[in-house]
């Protein structure tokens, strides 16, 4: 991951050991491999369980820049709970006065593809998706909008945003 670069002081001697750190490593980090990490699932009523469902995120972050994926696939012991869906991100968002959008697909008996959202200065995202198959203004997903949520649906999130350090 990269990190802050290292002040020069007048008089220092360069060594390639500083060499590599400052510059090697910190350049390689931006090809490395997406860091893998376990999302929370939550919702703002009665929580939801994943059961013997799956849920995975990884990410990339270059400096303040995160770019995220999660993909979750209900189970067969899945309880999908009340309340809008909420699902963490691996570092708080910066409180830079906007909000961040995203992709969201719900593959379910339809598919359904809306956005996620990402307020400042919060380590959540919230996915809006098409109210119903008539009604395609965008809201919070919750186990019943824009279907009824069972068993190997698939919810995928994509965003990129900046995070707060």
């Amino acid at each position: 991951m990269t990190f802050a670069p290292r002040t020069w002081v007048v008089g220092e001697v360069v060594t390639a050991a500083l060499l590599n750190q400052e510059v090697r490593d910190q350049f390689n980090s931006m090809f490395a491999a997406w860091t893998p990490y376990t999302p929370a699932w939550t919702s703002s009523g009665t929580a939801p369980a994943l059961g013997n469902g799956t849920l995975t995120g990884r990410h990339m972050k270059i400096g303040r820049t995160v770019v995220c994926h999660i993909n979750m696939t209900t189970g067969s012991t899945s309880t999908y709970g009340t309340g809008n869906y909420n699902w963490s991100v691996p570092f708080t968002a910066a409180n830079a006065g906007a909000s961040i959008v995203g992709h969201a697909h719900l593959l379910g008996t339809d598919r359904w593809v809306g956005g996620i959202v990402i307020s400042p200065n919060v380590a959540t995202c919230s996915a809006f998706l098409p109210i119903t198959s008539t009604n395609t203004r965008v809201d919070f997903m919750t186990a019943t909008r824009p279907e009824t949520i069972a068993a190997g649906a698939q919810v995928r999130l994509t965003f990129v945003y900046e995070s707060a350090s």
